[in-house]
C-alpha cells in the first residue's frame, strides 16, 4: 500500500477539463486557470489549482476570491512579466514629406 501512495505522489494531477463556454465568466476562470497550470511545474500546486476550479464550479468560491488565489501560482510560474514596451519610431508628416521627395527627385534623376 506504501508504494501506491508513492506512486501517487510521483505523478502530477492532471488537468482538469471543466470548461463551461457558455457561463462567460466560467470560462474565463478557467482560461486562466489553464494557462497557470500549463506553466506551473510543482505538483502540490497542481492540485492547489486543480481544487479552486472544482471550488468555483460548485459555487463554494467567488470569482474575486478564485482569481485572489490563482494569482500567487501565476506568480510563481512566470518570475519575469512578458509586458516589455516597444520603442515605436514615429515621424512627422512634414519630415515624412521631404523624405518622399527627396526619393522621388532621386528615382527621376537616375534615368
Amino acid at each position: 500500500m506504501s508504494k501506491e501512495s508513492n506512486n501517487d505522489e510521483s505523478t502530477s494531477p492532471e488537468k482538469l477539463s471543466i470548461d463551461n463556454p457558455s457561463d462567460f465568466q466560467f470560462h474565463a476562470a478557467y482560461l486562466a486557470y489553464s494557462a497557470t497550470y500549463d506553466k506551473t511545474t510543482d505538483p502540490e500546486n497542481k492540485k492547489k489549482l486543480n481544487q479552486n476550479i472544482t471550488d468555483l464550479q460548485q459555487k463554494q468560491l467567488d470569482y474575486a476570491t478564485f482569481y485572489r488565489k490563482i494569482n500567487q501560482y501565476r506568480a510563481e510560474a512566470s518570475p519575469q512579466h512578458g509586458y516589455r514596451r516597444t520603442r515605436i519610431k514615429t515621424q512627422r508628416k512634414r519630415e515624412w514629406r521631404r523624405k518622399a521627395q527627396k526619393r522621388e527627385r532621386e528615382e527621376r534623376h537616375k534615368k
